[in-house]
């Protein structure tokens, strides 16, 4: 008797859940959030002004390496002629010496972080000629979300947690054809 009385209260509560399984279901479709997808490499592979961005912040990048460069060989210079011409030197001069190859190191030291530091020149110059081409392809995205419905749109090139995506859902060709890159 006791097995039956349980028996039955599992298949009611198992029957309410159904039920309200079914009645619930209509608003969770209603809800179904839509997704995309946009290869962020392909896009700008395909954005001219983003090649010229990059192939304009290499010629300056090496211009300035060269410069640093130069600053370092000379310090190596004058440390291959201090150790020379050592000997030869009161501790005077060896220690004028020794400042004149530090002073330089520091120079070169100095010019790279200028260049090359995380707020340097080549950062600033890398954000002002990125940012506008990162603008408009974000307004390119933005706008075809809001037109088409997606609530996320995921980037495929930089995500390594996305194994697989459909092609149907990628946007990547829409955005260039919305930036007036399309094919």
């Amino acid at each position: 008797m006791k097995q039956m009385i349980v028996k039955n209260n599992w298949s009611r509560l198992g029957g309410i859940l159904l039920l309200c399984l079914f009645a619930f279901m209509p608003f969770s479709k209603a809800n179904a959030q839509k997704f995309a997808l946009v290869d962020m490499d392909y896009v700008l592979k395909n954005i001219p002004a983003y090649e010229r961005a990059n192939e304009q912040l290499n010629q300056v990048s090496k211009k300035w390496q060269a410069e640093v460069e130069a600053l370092n060989t000379e310090a190596a210079t004058m440390y291959k002629n201090y150790q020379n011409e050592m000997v030869f030197l009161s501790q005077e001069q060896k220690k004028a010496k020794q400042e004149q190859i530090m002073q330089k190191e520091k120079e070169a030291a100095d010019l790279k972080q200028k260049y090359f530091g995380p707020e340097g020149e080549l950062f600033k110059k890398r954000e002002s000629l990125m940012t506008p081409i990162q603008e408009e392809i974000y307004n390119a995205v933005k706008d075809i979300s809001e037109l088409r419905g997606y609530s996320l749109v995921l980037d495929r090139a930089s995500d390594t947690a996305i194994i697989f995506g459909s092609p149907k859902i990628d946007i990547s060709d829409e955005v260039l054809q919305k930036l007036g890159y399309g094919k």
